[in-house]
């Protein structure tokens, strides 16, 4: 039987053999097999891991869907399009990332004062709560660092309605374990199984879907019939979205390369020389709690990957730098390095944007600039994802089909 995957080899080489693997099936069969709950997954990409990190980007699979199946890969296009969506969504509404974090801390120290939910949280962490089908998912998800998407959705809901814990430390529990957990698209698809991201519709498991889905291996009892209303401030209006800034060819420069893009081969393309590349990877950052190790081994082998393969290109490097003074020893770096600015990816809302933040005010006082470089893609979507996902996926799919993203 084919288990489910553990990304042991965290390469690009490997992602473009997962690709072709997998572009056989992204037409008519993802989309009337993608929901299916079967061992080993063999009906979806299982790409996300190598896209979280851009070892493979999401133009790259969306081209290849596409030239083999032309308009029937739409469905899997359009789920990677969500990546986009919520990435630009949350980046005109970064309080959203701000008050999940401070919703995090609030809920894990009510945890301190009431053991009954905290023996709840622990048993849904372990997956010993007795709920066919979570359990399983719990532990999958923690052994392997992937969980299939329409689990994620039943998780979560049983999580919220069932289990009455609060989706914040769902939502961090999550972040915390899977590979390819990112801020935006983890976030609000717990706002969105909650009913916040589109107020009135919420996310119910129902436990004859997931027999159905799972072909009778899981047969869940006792989860609730009913939804219920989640406290939470309104959603905000969309601030504008940001935009890259534009690097200067005649600075000396260097590279800083970090765990939300690692593939610079866009920039090197367009003439960028470093003078020196530092790598950034900030796993602790994403949550009060311990980060499995799963996800910190995967970078390591990621930057080690884009090391080696872009080596010639990449001058001397240094990292990867990680930690609390991973601010500090970039300073140093860049000050030793001789570069007049810092050229890196343009990093979503985050702990990898948040050091960012915080090395651009230090590096100014270096007189070095920090330039945050925009992929083509990102900047053509994001602006565009100010309401729902169906009005932003009608302007994404005209992008697509005219071949501008």
């Amino acid at each position: 039987m084919q288990m489910t995957p553990t990304f042991s080899a965290a390469t690009r080489a490997c992602a473009l053999a997962q690709l072709a693997q997998f572009i056989p099936h992204a037409g008519s069969a993802y989309a009337e097999h993608r929901n299916l709950h079967r061992p080993g997954h063999p009906h979806v990409s299982q790409l996300s891991p190598y896209l979280r990190s851009r070892l493979l980007t999401e133009a790259e699979v969306i081209r290849a869907a596409r030239d083999a199946h032309g308009d029937s890969a739409d469905t899997f296009v359009a789920e990677v399009l969500w990546r986009a969506y919520w990435k630009g969504w949350l980046e005109m509404r970064p309080q959203i990332w701000r008050e999940t974090q401070a919703g995090v801390a609030a809920s894990l120290a009510r945890l301190d004062r009431d053991r009954p939910l905290a023996h709840t949280f622990e048993a849904a962490c372990t997956g010993q709560t007795g709920i066919d089908g979570f359990d399983h998912w719990a532990r999958d998800l923690t052994a392997t660092g992937y969980l299939h998407n329409h689990q994620r959705m039943c998780f979560a809901s049983i999580w919220i309605y069932t289990l009455h814990l609060p989706w914040q430390l769902g939502a961090d529990f999550f972040l915390r374990h899977l590979l390819d957990g990112d801020p935006a698209a983890n976030t609000l698809s717990w706002r969105w199984v909650a009913g916040l991201h589109t107020p009135g519709k919420q996310y119910l498991a129902q436990a004859e879907v997931i027999t159905t889905l799972s072909d009778g291996r899981h047969w869940p009892k006792g989860l609730a019939q009913r939804v219920f209303p989640v406290a939470a401030p309104p959603s905000p209006v969309p601030g504008p979205c940001p935009q890259g800034g534009l690097w200067n060819r005649t600075l000396p420069t260097a590279l800083l390369l970090h765990e939300d893009d690692l593939s610079p081969d866009w920039l090197l393309q367009v003439g960028l020389r470093p003078l020196s590349t530092a790598f950034l990877l900030a796993p602790d950052a994403r949550s009060p709690r311990p980060v499995s190790p799963l996800i910190k081994e995967f970078l390591r082998r990621a930057v080690t990957d884009c090391s080696r393969r872009l080596a010639a290109d990449l001058s001397t490097l240094h990292g990867p730098v990680q930690g609390p003074g991973a601010v500090d020893a970039l300073v140093a770096w860049a000050r030793q390095s001789g570069a007049a600015q810092i050229v890196t990816p343009f990093a979503p809302v985050g702990p990898v944007a948040s050091l960012l933040a915080s090395l651009d005010t230090r590096l100014a006082a270096e007189n070095i600039r920090l330039v945050r470089a925009m992929r083509p893609y990102d900047a053509a979507l994001w602006p565009h994802a100010t309401q729902g996902f169906f009005r932003f996926h009608q302007t994404a799919r005209a992008l697509v089909q005219q071949g501008l993203v």
